[in-house]
């Protein structure tokens, strides 16, 4: 669990830069307006399947983090099983935070 990465989907969450549902984030990638789609680990191997070939066909980046019910604590809801961020800041964002987790980095000498 990255505590960084859901601070900041919370963030993204009060700015209006998120969809959450399945119906909501699909309608945002066939827009084009999804530029992240953020999937939890715990869904269902359907969903999972549904999500990947739409995230694929239209060029969309998919992570899976934590379960559904860290989701949508992080976002102020219930349990979330998919998030559509529209915002490539955001998306840039929280991509970085789950890519680096650590926030002091080595020096080499």
């Amino acid at each position: 669990m990255n505590p960084k990465f859901y601070s900041q989907l919370g963030l993204a969450m009060r700015a209006g830069k998120l969809v959450t549902g399945d119906e909501g984030v699909f309608k945002a990638i066939r827009a084009g307006e999804a530029k992240l789609v953020i999937m939890s680990e715990d869904a269902s191997a359907n969903t999972r399947k549904k999500f990947q070939d739409k995230c694929l066909f239209y060029g969309v980046k998919l992570m899976e983090v934590g379960t559904k019910y860290e989701l949508g604590r992080s976002i102020g809801k219930e349990m979330r099983v998919t998030i559509g961020v529209l915002d490539g800041g955001f998306a840039q964002m929280l991509q970085k935070s789950q890519e680096n987790p650590a926030e002091v980095k080595h020096i080499d000498q």
